[in-house]
């Protein structure tokens, strides 16, 4: 059977129905889709896709009853609840009756699709159809330093069950980190229970995190596990930790302190055994001391520590990521592996990867997709129009450094960019040139693009007047 993922998705509005079509189509996936949800009840009889997405106010019957007839017939297929009303009770109710999870308008095209792959892989799980060996969830790969030291954290917490926090930019792989330290953890048996906290609104989000008690709020017809509970004797990974609002890391804290917490409505305290392990792109230290985040908090969730490097910051890793995430979409896609031409590669090799490896992950599926033969030219890549390639690798990686620095600095500093940069920037390269010239003034500024006297009054302007000269 064919590993392409099918989607079927309901909604009575044409423009959505459009939008998430074409989305679908470039990522790969076959859709299908409705106008309402009577038709696909009929299609029910005699088909079941990968993954059913719906709305929930349409014309006829709602995307809430829908979920209750499709749950109860069809348990094990997977439902994306989506709405431009986020309310709670409509958040409530379409995972009391089953959704997989609750996608609120207007959301985020790249997000959506994420979301599909992971309902329809069942956040790990091989589908009944996916061919033997199928990888759903491929192995950290690389070989750079920095990636090298995550795999040795990893190793060196293998027999523990401490806090992690792991900080990175977004696409970096922090929820595939997350995995690996549970998967080899002495949790590794126990649930693994992820939560977005900048995913959802305050409201949302407590009742997620938390759970609520029947009555707490219209539309908790019953009772709710949250998050925490769901994960007892395993692993919470808390997503994007720096999102979470400050009236909720005080009862985070509570339950990384005292092992207990309420429910939303709740008079009771429940006692869980969860280890938690947070990311975040943000500097939660900045957060710390502007008062966004609570110090303690930081504290108890930074026992340990991982950095994620950026992907321009490992290049050396992007050929076997390109060819590893070739053949995983090969095998998602059902078709044989294809290779890169000469032209795409080198396309590849420049880009500077603003998004990661989730972007390397994605263009890996379009490209395989797209290309019609069994050569990826550089017409099916489809960077973007404005894609930040350098004229050679090399310089994309500093360029992308400087431009990593650059924000920092504006970030935490008030002394402007060029005062700060252009010293060090001067000292570094006069230190290279007398480096290579073994010290002799007249050959370094032939190489600097200066005359002798400029060197002599930059290295007095710069403090380097001591550099040693030859005899």
């Amino acid at each position: 059977m064919s590993a392409q993922l099918r989607v079927w998705l309901v909604d009575d509005d044409a423009s959505i129905r459009w939008v998430l079509e074409r989305a679908l189509r470039s990522e790969g996936i076959l859709p299908q889709v409705f106008d309402a949800a009577e038709p696909v009840l009929a299609a029910l009889g005699s088909d079941v896709p990968d993954v059913l997405m719906t709305d929930v106010r349409m014309v006829g019957r709602s995307g809430i009853e829908l979920l209750k007839r499709v749950h109860a017939t069809h348990p094990s297929l997977p439902i994306i609840v989506m709405t431009a009303h986020s309310d709670l009770g409509t958040a409530v109710s379409a995972y009391e009756n089953g959704a997989f999870e609750y996608l609120p308008k207007p959301f985020d095209i790249d997000h959506a699709m994420e979301l599909v792959r992971r309902a329809a892989h069942g956040s790990g799980r091989p589908r009944s159809d996916a061919p033997s060996g199928q990888l759903l969830i491929p192995e950290l790969l690389g070989r750079a330093p920095a990636m090298q030291q995550v795999f040795r954290v990893i190793g060196r917490l293998a027999r523990t069950s401490v806090n992690v926090l792991i900080t990175g930019e977004p696409g970096t792989g922090k929820e595939r980190v997350a995995r690996a330290l549970h998967e080899h953890s002495p949790r590794a048996g126990k649930p693994f229970v992820a939560l977005n906290s900048a995913a959802l609104a305050t409201e949302l989000l407590e009742s997620e995190l938390f759970g609520h008690e029947q009555g707490a709020f219209p539309g908790a017809d019953s009772p709710r596990q949250g998050r925490l509970e769901q994960a007892d004797g395993g692993a919470l990974f808390l997503e994007e930790i720096g999102d979470l609002p400050v009236a909720l890391q005080t009862q985070l804290l509570r339950v990384l302190t005292e092992g207990e917490f309420y429910r939303v409505g709740g008079q009771m305290p429940i006692r869980v055994d969860v280890r938690v392990i947070a990311a975040s792109h943000l500097d939660l230290e900045q957060r710390c001391a502007s008062g966004q985040f609570r110090e303690e908090l930081y504290d108890r969730l930074n026992v340990i520590r991982i950095d994620l490097p950026a992907l321009r910051a490992r290049r050396e890793d992007i050929p076997e990521l390109l060819q590893h995430y070739l053949r995983v979409a090969a095998q998602e896609l059902g078709v044989a592996p294809k290779s890169l031409s000469a032209e795409a590669s080198a396309q590849f090799n420049a880009y500077a990867w603003p998004g990661n490896v989730r972007e390397l992950v994605n263009l890996c599926r379009r490209a395989t997709a797209l290309a019609s033969g069994d050569e990826i030219r550089v017409a099916d890549l489809q960077l973007p129009a404005a894609a930040p390639v350098a004229a050679d690798g090399e310089q994309a990686a500093w360029v992308m450094a400087l431009a990593d620095w650059a924000s920092t600095h504006l970030a935490t500093r008030t002394t402007p960019l060029l005062d700060a940069a252009l010293p060090e920037f001067e000292r570094t390269l006069v230190r290279i040139a007398l480096q290579a010239t073994q010290g002799r003034r007249q050959e370094a500024a032939r190489l600097l693009g200066w005359g002798r006297n400029t060197l002599t009054r930059k290295l007095r302007e710069l403090g380097l007047d001591d550099l040693d000269q030859p005899a």
